[in-house]
């Protein structure tokens, strides 16, 4: 299917600067840029039907989709230089084709219908073309599909402050804020705006408004965006990862004026997200920011995707889950962040839904989701893990 003749705003070139790596557009939905008038068409159909993550193009190779992980070479004749030159000119405009000469590569998405859409990069590898296609969907598991405990249902709903999963690339953080948005979008009637690099998963309105904005396509930059936010009235923001002071300082006012904030950070536990947070501002506003972060912080959850022992599930979370109440609302306070570990071991803590690590991969293991040996090895203390398990038997 091809996109409404309606074209929607895209950046453009004269947006850019010497120092772009790429020129960011979104794909052109007449029918003079149609995919479906080249092979490409059909590659993106293939990878749809065989639920592929991945497309790769190679001139000269047949193309390739990568399924469960793995890459399979379609069953189709090699793309030769010219064919890929004709596709490359045929779904390309002119001032895009430009960027692809002056910069190497050209970013791209494309909405192959209301549940399909690819991010594609086009780009020169030792003279000849490539492309690499995500395939960007709108199935996102429940709760319960993700193996994530009932406690992450509150967390969604709440009114508002600041919601972070942490963990490191490839945890699943994006996929657990989907599913949690998605939770928040069947039930309440509210206006939810991401700010994404790039777009994970399509929603679809349900009981709540998305209006969801990829960095490079929709927006400039992050700055451009977090500027515009307040003025688009969203009552829940996704702002995407944390990687900087400006962007932090946004999701703390985004919260302190009524808003439930979600992002990521890159984190080993929901303790030591502190430290990463404080690391981003100078000395002098750490008091300041501390004071916020006591107030505003809703949840923190930290996870980590482990290996099973089930053939039908292929990895599953351990989670760490950091729940702000009076008592880690005053450890934040006092400064005295690092103490809730100890907290987090209580039966008080537990009781609320709050979890440590090590007790996640306990509960992992005893319900024989996980070998005791992967847990052994992902635990951040494995002498703690180890006197935990022992109580098992």
């Amino acid at each position: 299917m091809i996109l409404e003749e309606a074209k929607s705003m895209s950046v453009t070139t004269d947006t850019q600067t010497e120092a772009s790596p790429t020129g960011h557009v979104s794909l052109d939905p007449d029918r003079k840029h149609d995919p479906h008038e080249t092979r490409f068409g059909d590659f993106l159909k293939a990878t749809i039907k065989f639920e592929a993550s991945d497309l790769l193009m190679k001139t000269g190779r047949p193309p390739a989709l990568r399924i469960r992980g793995a890459l399979k070479p379609m069953d189709t004749p090699p793309i030769t230089a010219d064919e890929f030159m004709q596709i490359t000119r045929h779904i390309l405009t002119e001032e895009q084709f430009a960027d692809l000469h002056k910069f190497g590569s050209v970013d791209f998405a494309y909405d192959y219908d209301d549940r399909n859409r690819f991010r594609v990069n086009l780009f020169q590898a030792r003279g000849k073309l490539s492309v690499a296609a995500r395939r960007i969907t709108a199935n996102i598991l429940p709760f319960e599909g993700l193996h994530l405990p009932p406690i992450m249902s509150d967390v969604a709903l709440q009114p508002q402050g600041l919601v972070l999963l942490c963990g490191v690339t490839g945890s699943g953080k994006s996929t657990t804020i989907a599913s949690m948005l998605d939770f928040v979008n069947a039930r309440k009637p509210v206006h939810i705006l991401t700010i994404e690099d790039p777009i994970e998963y399509i929603f679809e309105d349900r009981k709540a408004t998305i209006n969801q904005r990829e960095i490079g396509i929709d927006c400039l930059d992050f700055k451009i965006a977090l500027r515009a936010l307040v003025r688009e009235n969203p009552d829940i923001v996704l702002i995407g990862e944390m990687r900087d002071a400006e962007t932090f300082e946004a999701a703390l006012v985004a919260a302190e004026t009524g808003h439930l904030v979600y992002g990521t950070i890159h984190a080993s536990s929901t303790t030591q997200t502190f430290s990463r947070i404080y690391g981003l501002f100078p000395q002098e506003d750490l008091e300041e920011i501390r004071k916020v972060l006591a107030y505003q912080m809703r949840a923190f959850v930290y996870q980590k995707l482990l290996p099973t022992l089930h053939e039908d599930i292929h990895r599953i979370p351990a989670l760490e889950i950091l729940i702000n109440n009076t008592v880690v609302q005053k450890h934040i306070l006092d400064g005295r962040e690092g103490e809730l570990r100890e907290y987090l071991n209580s039966v008080e803590a537990r009781q609320t839904g709050m979890i440590d690590f090590n007790q996640s991969l306990v509960k992992l293991v005893e319900s024989e989701y996980i070998h005791m040996r992967v847990a052994m090895e992902s635990s951040p203390n494995a002498d703690d893990l180890k006197m935990k398990l022992k109580k098992l038997g």
